[in-house]
């Protein structure tokens, strides 16, 4: 055989086996990916239904400002999503604070995710799971925020620090809220096909 027969052969042999390999690597079974995203978020459950208290923030002027604040949270996309919607609400029952989240797991990389908008702005944030609740950060430079949450009897309960290093935490944020009850949010009634 000559090379300039050679060169051709072995570049189609090797296109040959490049198709095959790449038949050979089907997409995963949405099905699967969507139940395994379902199991995941189980771990979020005890925030689901409807939620009120009262809350507070330290503003930039150093003032504590007291809100009602409340949640609600539900399942979506056959349960492979949680969204969350908090309200803040002034003492005149103006919404002074609205945020809306969307937590989710990627069976890629076997980590949650929280998807944040809120005040103009928003964030992609890792967050964890705990025994009765998470965590989450925000990271600013040096300094972190820190949401931890704990629910569990009825309350929801979730406090903000500020974190620098070589000082103390500072809690910025606190909110106590009971559950109301049960809630269809988000999937409610849908858009019928007709």
């Amino acid at each position: 055989m000559t090379r300039r027969f050679i060169a051709p052969v072995f570049a189609a042999v090797l296109l040959a086996v490049l198709s095959l390999s790449a038949l050979a690597q089907t997409p995963p079974d949405p099905r699967a990916l969507i139940a395994e995203q379902r199991t995941a978020l189980e771990k979020f459950a005890r925030m689901d239904g409807v939620w009120r208290g009262p809350a507070w923030t330290i503003l930039p002027s150093g003032e504590k400002h007291s809100i009602t604040q409340t949640e609600r949270v539900g399942l979506f996309l056959d349960g492979s999503i949680r969204l969350v919607e908090g309200r803040g609400y002034e003492s005149d029952g103006r919404v002074g604070f609205n945020a809306f989240g969307v937590i989710s797991y990627s069976p890629e990389t076997k980590a949650y995710r929280f998807r944040s908008h809120a005040q103009g702005r928003y964030g992609d944030f890792a967050i964890v799971p705990t025994d009765d609740g998470y965590v989450w950060e925000i990271a600013f430079g040096a300094m972190t925020i820190r949401y931890t949450a704990t629910i569990k009897d009825g309350t929801f309960k979730e406090v903000g620090d500020r974190i620098v290093p070589g000082k103390e935490p500072f809690r910025m944020f606190e909110m106590t809220l009971t559950r109301v009850g049960d809630t269809d949010w988000p999937t409610g009634t849908p858009v019928p096909a007709k």
